[in-house]
């Protein structure tokens, strides 16, 4: 930061340590931040995030963040965790979905809050100049339908994180088909686990 300080002058910079949702592979790290100045870390968990995002109970509502200058869209997308959020960026048309959406396995911990989260996030894109639609993992290889073994360090052969709005509307097909099967359910570009 004092790097980028010295490249753009300003009375003073705050970092803003914020997940998509409270896993451990998200959250692990947040201790580095404690004690730094300048800094909030909001705890991952529903009720604090939430809180701070202004999503409340509303899972149709869409709350503002101003990273100063910079204004993110957030909607709770539960399903693969309670507290799961998404952020769009309308500077970039990121749509930011954490573990809810990537190229991989796609672990539903409740199918109703992710078939309902799926459906909300087709609507954003709908309304929504989104250019890529962006997850936190990329476990897939390029052969469609064959994903890596789980703890695998080294992936060569991955296809690119960033996927069309187009992905969403295949999951969505994807949750009418598996309907009430447990199991894991294979597709080109992504596995569902439930």
């Amino acid at each position: 930061m004092a790097r980028w300080l010295a490249d753009n002058p300003r009375d003073r910079y705050e970092l803003l340590v914020l997940h998509t949702h409270a896993h451990g592979d998200h959250v692990a790290g947040d201790g580095q931040f404690a004690d730094r100045p300048d800094t909030v870390v909001v705890g991952a968990d529903r009720a604090t995030a939430w809180a701070y995002l202004g999503l409340g109970g509303d899972l149709d509502r869409v709350t503002t963040l101003d990273l100063g200058g910079r204004v993110l869209e957030c909607l709770a997308s539960p399903g693969h965790h309670e507290a799961a959020v998404t952020f769009y960026d309308a500077y970039t048309g990121f749509l930011f979905t954490g573990d809810t959406v990537y190229p991989g396995r796609l672990y539903v911990q409740d199918w109703a809050a992710f078939r309902d989260t799926i459906d909300r996030l087709v609507r954003l894109t709908d309304t929504r100049a989104v250019s890529h639609v962006l997850g936190c993992h990329i476990e897939m290889t390029t052969t469609p339908g064959v994903d890596y073994p789980i703890r695998t360090t080294y992936q060569p052969d991955e296809p690119p994180l960033q996927m069309s709005p187009q992905r969403l509307r295949d999951i969505r097909a994807a949750i009418d088909e598996v309907a009430e099967q447990t199991g894991r359910h294979s597709y080109a570009d992504f596995i569902i686990c439930r």
